[in-house]
């Protein structure tokens, strides 16, 4: 009987006495609407109040329904510490809006068929109002809605007003590139191929509060006569995505073909539709390239940098031609207006890279870290099929491609790796994302699935283990490569291309938002 007491007792405190039948209502009208759906996967987040008040009831209200939906033994709830974590890779705030594009993110990052999420809104100074609803991750459908009055419990921890912004040690980088794809643009898009491994690692040499950051990075065409008249010849290649080799392979699908060219259109896009971080301190980045007057469409272009400038985004400017020439069509002044940066290349140069004495063996590692991954989940092996493909085109591109993007790989940030962590059990170990006892064994592959736990861990730690030595192996290499490849360039000094107009901005002003690179 003593020991009947004391589990009443602990369960009454774990759901707030008072609040635990208004919470067990609102969690039974969610998990009904949800019935069709067994074994669903959820992942609660904190309850942010309507205003961004700053408090303590959004993680209150969080724990107390992540309990109460805990009694339903068919819904699986992913751990808080994890979701905490991968909110912190993904550069979130705990207690904010969540929008379906992060949602998506948030699901393919845990795993999670859907979000549990919602707000609060005080009825009275003792009563509050939960408004929850689930949100399918991969559809951003509202699968579930229910809402509860229940007693307030905690105090706000500081007056009611916006939430101050949150300079955590978590650095963000943002880079958006929009591309000239008419018909004279082949050399441009043919550089934009080859460089983008060179671009990002020059990214990946900063660190921010100890750091290295996040790259995010979204692609865009105009000036395509294949795309839609009515939408300006302007297409959203890809939104904001850690998945570099996703960016590289649409840069490789890329085709040019003659239209008008929007500049301050595509700038306007890009700045309205993309996720941009809200923080001031997160370098973020828009660089344009072309080769007609920047003065073209119906938005001017003063107006777009404008806009851009207001949320803390550069524009940059790279002009495909001779400098007086990108002077006169107004490139440098669209530059100017968002404290940006105004280059020109020699588009013509098509097939410019240095190749390397190390580049055949870092090419070699390369290859052998695709045999490091270890596929998690129902997906896992498209994603790693895909990562094989990636290695394929960069090959394909020449040595110079496969040793850059290997030197990306091998030197990215544990933010970076962890974006892989959802579909690779070797990338979610290395990043810190799950730890072996959270590995759910029946989501690995039927060779690793029928070992038993003590041989599926030391198979775990071997790949692990090995995934370290050959990045530790392409780090050394990398930085001999470096060294003649700097050399070499001196003797070209003359050649203007675009990973030398993009690298010198990058560097310049990643610094002034606290960004520090190595040498």
């Amino acid at each position: 009987m003593k020991k009947l007491l004391t589990s009443a007792l602990l369960l009454g405190t774990l759901c707030g006495g008072a609040w635990a039948q208004p919470l067990e209502k609102l969690a039974g009208r969610l998990s009904n609407g949800i019935k069709d759906r067994p074994a669903i996967k959820l992942a609660v987040l904190e309850f942010p109040y309507a205003g961004g008040r700053a408090s303590d009831g959004p993680v209150i209200v969080q724990e107390r329904l992540t309990t109460a939906l805990a009694q339903n033994k068919k819904i699986t709830l992913i751990e808080r510490g994890l979701l905490k974590k991968v909110m912190g890779e993904l550069n979130l705030q705990s207690s904010g809006a969540i929008d379906d594009e992060t949602a998506k993110k948030l699901g393919k990052m845990l795993g999670a068929d859907a979000v549990v999420t919602g707000t609060l809104n005080d009825l009275k100074e003792t009563e509050t109002e939960i408004n929850a609803r689930v949100v399918e991750t991969e559809t951003g459908k509202i699968l579930a809605a229910a809402s509860s009055n229940v007693e307030k419990t905690w105090k706000d921890t500081a007056p009611v007003g916006p939430r101050p912004q949150d300079y955590g040690s978590k650095p963000l980088v943002q880079v958006a590139i929009l591309l000239d794809t008419s018909n004279s643009m082949d050399g441009l898009i043919n550089q934009a191929r080859t460089q983008v491994w060179k671009i990002v690692n020059e990214l990946v040499s900063s660190e921010k509060s100890g750091s290295k950051p996040l790259i995010e990075v979204a692609l865009y065409e105009y000036g395509n006569s294949s795309l839609p008249r009515e939408g300006g010849w302007i297409r959203r290649v890809l939104p904001f995505t850690a998945d570099l080799d996703k960016v590289a392979q649409e840069l490789f699908a890329l085709k040019t073909n003659g239209g008008d060219e929007y500049c301050g259109q595509v700038i306007g896009e890009a700045v309205k539709d993309l996720k941009w971080s809200p923080k001031s301190d997160v370098y973020k980045a828009i660089f344009i390239a072309g080769n007609e007057p920047f003065t073209q469409g119906p938005v001017p272009f003063q107006d777009a940098v404008a806009r851009a400038k207001a949320k803390n985004i550069f524009v940059n400017t790279i002009y495909c031609g001779a400098r007086q020439q990108g002077l006169a069509e107004q490139w440098k002044t669209g530059a100017e207006l968002a404290e940006g940066d105004y280059a020109n290349i020699d588009q013509s140069l098509r097939d410019y890279a240095i190749a390397a004495p190390q580049d055949d063996k870092i090419a070699a590692l390369s290859g052998r870290l695709n045999d490091t991954y270890v596929g998690y989940g129902a997906g896992a092996g498209g994603r790693i099929e895909a990562k094989r493909g990636a290695y394929g085109a960069a090959k394909s591109a020449g040595r110079a491609v496969v040793a850059e993007r290997a030197a990306f790989q091998a030197s990215a940030a544990p933010a970076q790796v962890a974006s892989e962590a959802s579909w690779d059990a070797v990338s979610a170990l290395e990043s810190g994302a799950m730890k072996k006892e959270d590995i759910d064994a029946e989501q690995l592959p039927e060779e690793v699935r029928k070992l038993d736990k003590k041989a599926r861990e030391k198979y775990l730690d071997e790949k692990l283990a090995e995934r370290k030595k050959i990045k530790e192996e392409i780090n050394s290499l990398q930085a001999q490569r470096k060294v003649y490849i700097a050399q070499e360039e001196k003797k070209q000094a003359g050649a203007n291309t675009l990973d030398k107009a993009m690298i010198d901005t990058i560097r310049r002003q990643a610094t002034r938002r606290g960004y520090k690179f190595s040498k």
